[in-house]
């Protein structure tokens, strides 16, 4: 590949993916469950001052570490409750991954693999998608991301043993950090990869390389203290923490997230586009690399990290679509040397597949009411189209340029171009997908009714019968009382079961006897306790929500 000189088009391009990288986080509206859950956490942290013991609504929440709450917490102290505080960690991760990303492929193979590698990670559908939804996964990959490439750069032949003893520390602290985003795969992970690369490389002295002593140090200082504090004020803690949500979540099926064992193939596959072509096309020149015995093999360890991070999610018995995050920088750093390589043949299937693609998604425009339902009426996904014509454009333009540019020999050329219309695709469908909010996320329904009715009074009672809408809190600014529901608060109302009302009778008799009150149910649930005739004022509804006060 060429060496990349030219600083102005660099810094031009850094400021076009700068701008087109955080576009639409403040605009996007909360998305039920996950980005409500891990808005509010941070926000009752903020409002009770206690940073160690995180809640929801009200209730102790032992399932994740705090490291993204800390983040989140301290932009809403910063910067105020908003959106794109509560969306900036996730999105400020995935691009420090892809700084991470260019610094090691820089340092491996060159200025251009590092770019390339760079591109292509932040363009990954995936990828990119995680990082702009307020989850856990897009803190957790930055890090073992940041494991992965201070090993990477420790093993290096040319690295002085200072170069890899702070090498090695950097990946100890990697895994800290990835431990205090979401347990302890951040260190399982590593260490799996690391154990299956040294019977690979057949080099049993990988592990006197490794410094376990001053890394556990490293380790320790910085993942164990919050560990420590928070089992002494909450002995209910560890128990939970390290077997419910660790050997329970990985060893069986209890949180009905099982899934085949092709579960994850789909998701790799189309969460790599608009790579996926391009990759498998890559697939056998990367092979006979991993063939050719080197004493430092950097093709065989991403190898073994993507395998392994694969088949170990593969085979727990618990499945969601982002736990395979982490594998997307190593197969980023896998394609990029190769990429100059790359011919046009295969950037003419590339462009193939993209306009088969277009075709089905105009097919699915044209039917678009098929994904109609109850809760999310054709209006809604009618209002999609625009974004959904832009993206299929972008990725269009995109791989018919790239084409162009690979016919006329260039090779980091079509690399950027694609990166660029991929990102644009991509930010195009998430600004799509918000037209969905009104269905989605309560921010809608709860505007419309403080804009009707006024703000609602935080000294009167709020429940949430039989349902949690994870959305409302936050938008709400204030905690609910549950009324016969437990799903992932049930620890918690095990804890301090005074904090719930258990039955709906019990809700009933109380509602009674309330001079004034707020709550919030499923439109069935509201049609039950109106044939009950309990007194109730609707105060605002949707497909999925009613609001109604007693007063």
């Amino acid at each position: 590949m060429p060496r990349v000189t030219n600083s102005r088009i660099a810094g031009v391009l850094l400021l076009l993916l700068l701008l087109v990288w955080f576009t639409g986080l403040e605009s996007r509206k909360l998305i039920r469950p996950d980005e409500g859950r891990y808005a509010e956490i941070p926000r009752e942290m903020t409002v009770s001052g206690d940073w160690l013991t995180p809640t929801l609504d009200g209730l102790k929440y032992f399932e994740k570490p705090p490291l993204q709450y800390w983040a989140t917490a301290f932009a809403y102290e910063t910067f105020g409750l908003r959106h794109w505080t509560a969306r900036a960690w996730p999105a400020l991760t995935g691009l420090l991954g892809l700084a991470f990303v260019f610094w090691i492929g820089r340092l491996l193979y060159g200025p251009a693999v590092g770019v390339a590698a760079a591109a292509i990670l932040g363009s990954s559908l995936w990828y990119f998608a995680i990082a702009h939804i307020n989850t856990l996964d897009m803190g957790l990959t930055c890090f073992m991301t940041l494991t992965l490439c201070g090993f990477l750069h420790a093993e290096r032949a040319e690295a002085t043993a200072r170069q890899r003893l702070l090498g090695m520390m950097v990946a100890w602290a990697g895994m800290a950090l990835a431990m205090l985003s979401k347990g302890l795969i951040g260190i399982v992970l590593p260490g799996g990869v690391l154990l299956f690369y040294s019977l690979w490389q057949r080099d049993w002295r990988i592990w006197d390389r490794v410094h376990i002593g001053y890394g556990l140090l490293v380790f320790m200082a910085i993942g164990a203290p919050w560990f420590i504090l928070v089992s002494l004020r909450n002995p209910e803690f560890a128990p939970f923490f390290f077997f419910h949500e660790h050997l329970a979540r990985f060893a069986s099926t209890e949180h009905k997230r099982e899934g085949a064992p092709w579960y994850f193939v789909p998701i790799l596959l189309g969460g790599m586009a608009p790579w996926t072509l391009l990759f498998l096309s890559r697939i056998r020149h990367i092979a006979a690399i991993a063939a050719q015995p080197k004493p430092f093999h950097p093709e065989r360890l991403l190898i073994v990290w993507c395998v392994f991070i694969f088949v170990f999610f593969t085979i727990s018995g618990s499945k969601l679509p982002s736990y395979i995050l982490p594998i997307f920088p190593g197969l980023a750093l896998l394609m990029a040397p190769s990429m100059a390589l790359t011919s046009p043949r295969a950037y003419t299937w590339n462009l193939a597949a993209a306009f088969i693609f277009a075709l089905a998604c105009v097919g699915a425009m044209i039917n678009i009411d098929w994904f109609a339902s109850d809760e999310i009426p054709v209006e809604l996904y009618m209002n999609m189209r625009p974004w959904l014509a832009l993206t299929l454009a972008s990725l269009m333009i995109g791989a018919g340029l790239a084409l162009h540019w690979r016919l006329q020999a260039a090779t980091l050329r079509p690399v950027l171009t694609m990166a660029f219309s991929g990102i644009i695709a991509w930010q195009s469908v998430a600004l799509g997908y918000d037209e969905l909010s009104p269905a989605t996320s309560s921010y809608h329904l709860v505007q419309r009714i403080v804009s009707n009715e006024g703000p609602f009074r935080p000294d009167l009672p709020f429940f949430s019968i039989q349902t949690y809408e994870q959305t409302m809190p936050f938008y709400l600014k204030r905690t609910m009382t549950l009324v016969d529901f437990y799903d992932e608060m049930s620890v918690g109302i095990d804890i301090e079961p005074q904090k719930m009302i258990q039955t709906l009778e019990e809700f009933r008799q109380r509602w009674r006897a309330l001079p004034a009150g707020y709550a919030t149910m499923k439109p069935e649930t509201f049609d039950e306790l109106a044939a009950d005739r309990l007194p109730m004022r609707v105060l605002g509804r949707d497909t999925r929500r009613v609001v109604v006060s007693r007063r």
